[in-house]
């Protein structure tokens, strides 16, 4: 009973796990099953993170590379899915910076006059009303400058604590925060801006 407790909570993913670290050298049966779980979610989230849509099936594909020969060393101190998801992470900024040829801190000005960029219309304007509920969040993030977008996917899909967030981006709590709040109302904004109908937005 007390084992149990101490053991906190049962990651879904700890059988194949086990299985993954027991198998011997050449057998990745196990280890492909864990890919084929959590694949669809590492390849959104690398789209969504980098707006890269040519490298976004490859840099999914670096990440569990990156995962399978870190596994060994996988302290289970959080579930599997959050320690892939950190790695997809810091691979996907690694791929911002490179791509930007700077830091991700220079990326945009911090100041709060970017707020004016919630009433700018994204470049290529399509009638979101015919495109299902996925595409239609997705075209709302890549209109996002990724200093909010970065933050937001990290804190809202990846579900980040704002700590770990500021860690890895290299920012303070508070420019975490921020980014994320501003991050939120901007997809409302445009998400409103979007379901509203055409002659009401017009000026009725």
């Amino acid at each position: 009973m007390s084992t149990e407790i101490n053991q906190g909570f049962q990651d879904p993913d700890e059988e194949l796990l086990r299985a993954a670290l027991a198998a011997p050298e050449g057998d990745l049966r196990a280890f492909e099953q864990l890919v084929l779980q959590h694949r669809g979610r590492i390849l959104a989230d690398c789209r969504c993170l980098t707006r890269d849509d040519n490298n976004s099936e490859d840099l999914a594909q670096e990440v569990f590379v990156k995962a399978f020969f870190a596994l060994r060393g996988f302290e289970k101190r959080s579930s599997f899915r959050s320690w892939l998801q950190r790695i997809k992470v810091n691979h996907c900024l690694n791929h911002l910076k490179r791509r930007e040829g700077k830091s991700f801190m220079t990326i945009q000005p911090e100041t709060a006059d970017d707020l004016e960029q919630l009433h700018v219309a994204p470049e290529a304007a399509r009638d979101l009303e015919v495109m299902d509920e996925r595409t239609r969040i997705a075209l709302i993030l890549d209109s996002m400058p990724a200093t909010l977008r970065v933050p937001l996917v990290m804190s809202d899909m990846d579900e980040l604590s704002y700590d770990e967030i500021a860690t890895a981006l290299g920012i303070g709590l508070s420019a975490v925060k921020m980014r994320i709040k501003r991050g939120r109302e901007f997809f409302r904004e445009r998400y409103r801006r979007d379901d509203m109908p055409k002659n009401v937005e017009a000026g009725r």
